[in-house]
């Protein structure tokens, strides 16, 4: 079942449409602020997007830009604003429809149909889905080799990206730091353990809001590290 987020913060029209969505049977969430809907959109799962272009707190411009430097989904703008550099500014965003208030409910469920199935085609017949990890804002691309936490890209070193792909990868286990050292350098770990310990420190400062409370690498003092699902 595909999932959509719906940003609007005109609850009986928000309302409306997920009504409608969820007769065709997609599984709809609904968040009336801007602040609130781009913190779901990068730390939650879903198929597609509908956004309001004027919200509080952040407009719709802003949630499409972000979301689309994250994932490549598909996103409809929906606006009472009929200028065409509305329209123009939404697409060049990396919108992929612009709707026009008001519509019918219909019409909406037919286009968000239409965009799943294009965008579902191509994946299955060229366009290469990149291999992701995504947990509580953090996304690790595996494909790009590229990573964000809540939205925002940081930059890893080849071995801080390795180590920190390996441990997501393996979530909830425990791992010596001569297990880490063999798995991301090759080689055995004699005198070279602090090496680990200075690439997890590095990796921390990167993607921990408080490196002194971690809340993804933990330290399993007397053993090594865990990655905490």
């Amino acid at each position: 079942m595909s999932r959509i987020l719906i940003v609007e913060d005109d609850i009986a029209i928000a309302d409306l449409e997920k009504d409608y969505l969820e007769l065709s049977d997609f599984e709809v969430d609904i968040e009336t602020n801007g602040k609130a809907g781009l913190q779901a959109a990068l730390t939650k799962d879903y198929d597609l997007f509908i956004l309001d272009l004027m919200l509080p707190d952040v407009d719709g411009f802003e949630i499409c830009k972000e979301i689309r430097e994250a994932r490549d989904v598909p996103i409809l703008m929906v606006s009472a604003k009929k200028d065409d550099i509305d329209k123009i500014r939404g697409l060049g965003l990396g919108a992929d429809d612009y709707i026009t208030k008001p519509f019918s409910p219909s019409e909406l469920v037919a286009r968000v149909k239409a965009h799943l199935t294009r965008y579902e085609r191509l994946i299955g017949t060229g366009m290469r889905k990149n291999d992701v990890i995504e947990i509580r804002g953090l996304k690790i691309d595996k494909t790009s080799r590229r990573v964000w936490v809540n939205g925002e890209e940081r930059q890893f070193t080849t071995k801080e990206f390795d180590l920190l792909t390996f441990l997501a990868e393996h979530p909830d286990r425990v791992f010596k730091k001569e297990e880490l050292f063999r798995e991301i350098w090759n080689m055995e770990s004699v005198g070279d353990i602090a090496t680990v310990t200075v690439h997890i420190k590095k990796i921390r400062e990167k993607i921990e809001f408080d490196t002194g409370k971690p809340q993804y690498i933990e330290t399993i003092w007397g053993v090594g590290y865990r990655f905490k699902a």
